[in-house]
């Protein structure tokens, strides 16, 4: 039976480029109807509707037949034309990362032909995913080669895994809170996992070591978590470091519409 959990209470929504479809339709119909705050960076833009048609060959044509328009009016749908090959389409995200939208609110440009209001009369935007009420820029410091390639060459997986079938039975006796709070890779540790990337080909530069270290830290630590305590473990310890979340939890206070 339903509760009606979220029909109450301040309403916090994290989206970014990577939300898409049903996840832009949802927080739009939310901030739409002043019912929730909408943090961090503007959504994909997908909001057509496919209609799944099975082919004689086993394959299927998916056809688009309408599009989404959630309250306010707007449609989500980011801009494309017949004319157009694709290529633009598809390298929209491309083009906000050169142009600088990750990183700056004022570098999402909407035509004034495309405002509408929500419930209360606060303005908003269509033409092309959900803008949130608050920006929060991607921060892009850990991100390195090294990284890609840590990831790549599956280090990170390979020794939280490795440390954890090692250490047991003394995480066994800690609780998740404990773990969290007092958990910290120490210089052994660095360098074993460092050993371990060289060992599989991973390049290393000393300055992207650098500004990867705490991310990959934190990323260990948070994989070590999960393989002991599952999803409550891995996010208990990643979000402490997430500034998208860091960030909503504190605009709590100013998402109490009603």
């Amino acid at each position: 039976m339903n509760d009606g959990l979220f029909e109450n209470g301040a309403l916090v929504v994290l989206i970014n480029e990577g939300s898409a479809s049903a996840s832009e339709i949802v927080s739009g119909a939310l901030q739409d109807n002043d019912r929730a705050l909408i943090v961090g960076r503007r959504s994909f833009g997908k909001g057509l509707v496919q209609m799944p048609i099975p082919l004689s060959d086993g394959s299927e044509l998916r056809l688009t037949i309408s599009r989404y328009y959630i309250p306010s009016g707007r449609s989500i749908q980011k801009p494309y034309s017949a004319e157009d090959d694709g290529e633009s389409y598809q390298k929209d995200l491309y083009k906000r990362y050169k142009s600088g939208e990750f990183f700056s609110a004022d570098s999402v440009k909407f035509s004034d032909s495309l405002k509408f209001k929500t419930s209360s009369g606060r303005t908003v935007y269509g033409g092309g995913g959900i803008m949130p009420d608050y920006f929060v820029a991607r921060d892009t410091m850990p991100y390195t080669n090294f990284l890609v390639e840590m990831y790549n060459k599956d280090v990170l997986r390979e020794y939280a895994l490795k440390y954890y079938i090692e250490n047991k039975k003394k995480l066994e006796k800690q609780t998740l809170a404990y773990f969290n709070k007092n958990f910290l890779i120490n210089d052994i540790q660095w360098k074993e996992i460092l050993d371990m990337a060289k060992g599989v080909g991973v390049k290393m530069k000393e300055v992207e070591v650098k500004r990867s270290e705490l991310f990959v830290k934190n990323q260990i630590k948070a994989l070590i978590a999960r393989a002991m305590w599952r999803n409550e473990g891995f996010y208990t310890v990643s979000n402490a470091n997430d500034e998208l979340l860091q960030n909503a939890v504190l605009l709590f206070p100013k998402a109490k519409f009603k």
